[in-house]
């Protein structure tokens, strides 16, 4: 009995998912990798470039019948699992990251090692609606996004008048 289509997490090789998930895409299985612009300086100059916000991972959407078909690509390594198969991320999850990435504001992906924190939701600016975990760290206040399954998290630094606690 075939579900229907889910978002997952495939590991790659390192330095691979923008490969990876221009392969796929080629392929016609829907991949996507959340990408933040950064500016890189160099000896001679500056330069915006895109880099990969989440390391190590592509998502995919897919079929469950399609897990081979994505792993038969080079630079792919496995499924993220969770409980006994491939870990499906929330489609809620995923529109959040695609949410995020495209504002342009400061973001960085950091481990998710840290104990939850009071559950808050941003009330106005380009992340309305956003919910996530405080941390308040040096007298600013930090909201983490938590992907679950990953053990990771996107941190965003907000203005605290932005933000109102969820009960």
């Amino acid at each position: 009995m075939e579900q229907g289509y889910h978002w997952y997490a495939v590991y790659t090789k390192s330095r691979q998912e923008k490969k990876l998930s221009g392969r796929l895409n080629d392929r016609g299985i829907e991949a996507w990798i959340p990408l933040r612009k950064t500016l890189k300086q160099w000896s001679d100059r500056k330069k915006w470039v895109e880099e990969v916000l989440v390391r190590s991972y592509v998502f995919v959407r897919i079929l469950p019948s399609s897990y081979d078909a994505v792993l038969n690509n080079p630079g792919a390594v496995r499924f993220v699992w969770f409980n006994g198969g491939p870990a499906v991320i929330p489609d809620n999850q995923i529109e959040m990251l695609k949410l995020v990435t495209g504002t342009g504001g400061e973001m960085t992906a950091i481990p998710c090692n840290f104990e939850p924190g009071m559950p808050v939701r941003v009330v106005a600016g380009p992340f309305l609606g956003l919910t996530g975990e405080l941390i308040v760290t040096s007298k600013k206040q930090t909201v983490i996004l938590r992907i679950d399954h990953l053990g990771t998290a996107i941190s965003l630094t907000i203005s605290p008048q932005l933000l109102e606690v969820v009960s």
